[in-house]
């Protein structure tokens, strides 16, 4: 997978977070649905943290289901924690903290529940992002999220191939890898699946339009660089009318739901070349010497 410019995914967010809520549509109603599956759960979380929260929408029902929880929202675009300031209830406004996702500035085993909306698609090391929020969740705590699968913005990357051999349109991690991931992090009891929604529009310019009020540019690192000509637009909108159905233009988003468990944390541990390392302060209760550690065999598997 390309690496993202988070710079420029920065800069692009923070534009758009003006405009944001009036075409966040799909993201609205993902969220929303996050929040039904919370219906099921029992959890009753002290602390809540919105992992990307954008402008916040996701907090009004999170402070509406977990009335006494604490809630922080945490977004590495200013602008748009300026918006998330304002949600949640009069009574428990959310405390807002900007930083990346990949490095969280937030001590270990303090948050109860993740809530994470269409974000993880944003972060370079996805392994090393769920060992993060592993680090900071407690035990019995819940990680639930959403993300976007490899055929969202099909139709848009295909008739961008068409065109030119740039790099366009993000790739995203397919559902099983990120299931692999969760485990790899030692996160218990994944739960993933997968839907398909399509937004359709009158023509490629809609679409362009959306994803640029969005925030949602082309950040890829390996992204062309200058500005898109106008015969490059005009061949990219004839590409994209192969896609056309009754009369509108479809784009695909392949939406990835997920929930994982933090079991009993009896011990750090973390990879080596050779095993995993756990320290001896972990084992019979001895003390151990600064830096020293010793070696468990590695597993056959991680399932």
């Amino acid at each position: 997978m390309n690496a993202i410019d988070k710079g420029a995914a920065r800069r692009a967010f923070d534009a758009a977070a003006g405009g944001y809520d009036r075409v966040a549509v799909l993201q609205q109603e993902i969220g929303r649905r996050m929040l039904e599956r919370l219906g099921y759960i029992r959890l009753a979380p002290m602390r809540v943290l919105d992992l990307g929260c954008g402008t916040g929408q996701g907090l009004d029902g999170l402070a509406r289901r977990y009335r006494r929880a604490e809630l922080v929202a945490l977004d590495f675009a200013p602008n748009m924690l300026r918006r998330a300031r304002r949600r949640g209830h009069w009574l428990n406004r959310p405390r807002v903290i900007c930083a990346d996702a990949e490095h969280l500035p937030l001590a270990d085993d303090s948050v109860d529940l993740i809530f994470s909306n269409a974000t993880l698609q944003w972060v370079n090391n996805l392994q090393g992002t769920f060992g993060e929020l592993l680090r900071v969740l407690r035990s019995g705590g819940l990680l639930l999220f959403s993300t976007f699968g490899p055929d969202t913005l099909k139709e848009l990357r295909a008739a961008w191939a068409a065109v030119d051999h740039g790099e366009h349109v993000s790739h995203f991690l397919d559902m099983h890898d990120i299931g692999d991931a969760l485990v790899r992090a030692r996160f218990a009891d994944p739960v993933m699946d997968v839907e398909r929604m399509t937004l359709t529009y009158a023509d490629v310019g809609g679409l362009m339009s959306d994803l640029k009020q969005l925030g949602a540019r082309n950040a890829l690192a390996a992204r062309p660089r200058g500005l898109t000509g106008r015969r490059r637009l005009a061949a990219l909108s004839a590409a994209y009318e192969r896609e056309r159905r009754d009369g509108r233009l479809p784009a695909t988003y392949e939406v990835i739901h997920g929930h994982a468990w933090v079991t009993a944390k009896v011990q750090r541990q973390f990879a080596t070349d050779s095993g995993v390392a756990i320290p001896l302060t972990a084992v019979s209760g001895r003390r151990a010497a600064p830096r020293r550690a010793v070696r468990g065999k590695r597993a056959g598997s991680d399932r």
